[in-house]
């Protein structure tokens, strides 16, 4: 069995891959590894024989497919969270990293390490193969030729030994607080969604408008005064049934239709006057809606009021469905591939409509190829320009900072031109899903014969419990200064986590856990600055303890 994987990697990648599957899926104490299991399979068969591992382009393309897609879905979320929280959130794991640099100087002492093992075996920890990297290019700079092979060797064995139990030590620490502190994530995700007005329960009702102070005045001009966060529908004005516009202006006796949340419809009927027992709703003989897709290229990325859906179409946008969440629309609104619309407009012109969105399941299933590709080639061009560091050092930020950095900016500009920068949301979750699996199935064969062969050499296993120690003590101490004492719910604090680890194994568990995209939102936002700081910190480990 192992010849026939030893000679055919496909094989290896389908079988460890579908193992992982299957293991993810069991559950212990409530508990699942889902995705992340494909590591440890990886793990398991790479430590069989020293060739049983996959090539590295399957591992470096998993890590730029995760990276990239995770940047374009999460680009929004990472500029609104910069805004408000994202400098205290940077400032933790900054801290959390400074932490686990003493924490490493302190092996460095007890155990009587070699500098260049340390430095390493923080890179490990940490799970950051540029600072790994990085390091490796210091000592270039001043080994001799003598003691240069055995020198690059260090830094090797300390990651290669404490890596997989930084994978693994950060997952421990988001099962066991997650348990200990009975974290409910739906109810987490449902906070959240109020605080950004997204996915509350939507309802459409019918008002009768009865009193004097809510006619005469446009409908915007109430809309703004009142800050109703609501959309009008249909008005019946003198048995004539109409799309409300800005300029509409009501009279006693009208019946009009307000889609929103309970309470903003119960704010709005006070105001207006009462509900009404007749539901205008009801009557599809003039007005009509349909639930359309957002497919044409050319929609996606402007904002809702850009389209003059009203002037080019009497129609109006009540609802949009992004995922698996639903939300009101607003003239700022900017539409997505794959977005899910209701539009009301007349039944002669529901098929206009639908052609100019698109409504075509075929065309959001399909990725365009020129913006995927531009995006991804400048994501790794990025990743290999060289920053300059004091004391002559550069820095990268390699296959994984590039990337997601490059589809932050292009999924926050949305498009250029006549190019979409964003993926229909099921492309992206395929592709992100995608590239995760050959990801972790990658690192694990890699790195599974090292861990298990580097035990036997002098100091392994004292090297691999400081560096669970390292990771473990760090990653303990980071849920439980973000959620208890700063208040970060743990959706996002299992991303912030996995962001500082800057390991994609770990945000695969945490989403696995919340069922919910919330932990997307931490990882991009903190992930940039860790892979920096780690970079530095490894090297100045490095320049003090040598």
């Amino acid at each position: 069995m192992i010849d026939l994987l030893l000679q055919n990697s496909l094989l290896l990648l389908f079988v460890v891959a579908a193992l992982g599957y299957v293991i993810g899926r069991i559950k212990v104490g409530g508990v699942s590894l889902g995705v992340a299991a494909v590591l440890f399979v990886g793990l398991f068969f790479g430590a069989l024989h020293p060739d049983l591992k996959l090539p590295e382009i399957i591992y470096t393309l998993g890590l730029v497919l995760f990276v990239y897609t995770i940047g374009l879905s999460s680009s929004r979320g990472f500029f609104a969270a910069f805004k408000r929280k994202g400098l205290r959130d940077n400032a933790l794991v900054l801290g959390m990293l400074i932490f686990a640099a003493i924490l490493a100087a302190i092996a460095h002492l007890v155990l009587s390490l070699s500098a260049t093992v340390t430095a390493g075996m923080y890179a490990g920890s940490l799970t950051n193969t540029p600072a790994l990297a990085g390091v490796l290019e210091q000592i270039k700079g001043y080994a001799s030729a003598a003691q240069l092979d055995q020198l690059l060797a260090e830094p090797v064995i300390g990651y290669s030994v404490t890596y997989p139990m930084g994978v693994i030590g950060s997952l421990i620490a988001m099962g066991v607080m997650q348990r200990v502190w009975k974290i409910d994530y739906r109810a987490e995700e449902q906070r959240q969604r109020d605080l950004a007005g997204v996915n509350r329960r939507i309802f459409n009702r019918t008002i009768h408008v009865t009193k004097p102070d809510a006619c005469g005045h446009p409908i915007h001009e109430l809309i703004r005064v009142q800050h109703w966060d609501v959309v009008f529908g249909r008005v019946r004005q003198d048995d004539e049934l109409t799309l409300v516009h800005g300029w509409t202006k009501f009279c006693p006796g009208d019946l009009v239709t307000v889609v929103g949340a309970q309470e903003e419809l119960d704010r709005v009927a006070e105001f207006l006057g009462e509900e009404s027992g007749e539901h205008l709703e009801l009557d599809r003989s003039e007005l009509d809606y349909r639930r359309i897709i957002v497919s044409n290229p050319k929609v996606a990325g402007h904002q809702l009021h850009d389209l003059n859906l009203p002037q080019q179409y009497g129609a109006v946008v009540t609802r949009v469905r992004r995922g698996d969440v639903e939300f009101l629309p607003h003239g700022d609104t900017l539409l997505e591939l794959g977005d899910r619309i209701r539009v009301l407009t007349s039944r002669n012109n529901l098929d206009a409509v639908s052609s100019f969105f698109g409504d075509s399941y075929r065309a959001v299933s399909e990725i365009d190829i020129l913006s995927f590709g531009v995006g991804l080639a400048l994501g790794l061009i990025v990743g290999l320009i060289p920053i300059p560091l004091p004391g002559g050092s550069t820095l990268r930020l390699g296959f994984a900072g590039g990337p997601l950095i490059v589809a932050l900016i292009l999924g926050y500009v949305e498009r250029s031109g006549p190019i979409v920068w964003t993926l229909p949301y099921n492309a992206n979750l395929t592709l992100r899903q995608f590239g995760l699996v050959l990801f972790l199935a990658g690192i694990g064969t890699r790195s599974g014969y090292a861990f298990v062969s580097t035990f036997s050499q002098s100091g392994g296993f004292a090297i691999f419990v400081a560096g669970a120690l390292i990771t473990c003590a760090t990653a303990f101490v980071t849920l439980f200064v973000g959620y208890k004492l700063l208040k970060i719910p743990m959706s996002i604090m299992t991303g912030i986590l996995s962001g500082q680890q800057t390991q994609p194994a770990a945000l695969g568990f945490a989403l696995e856990q919340a069922h919910n995209e919330l932990p997307n939102i931490g990882y991009a936002t903190v992930y940039p600055l860790a892979t920096i700081a780690k970079i530095v910190l490894a090297q100045l480990l490095l320049t003090i303890l040598k």
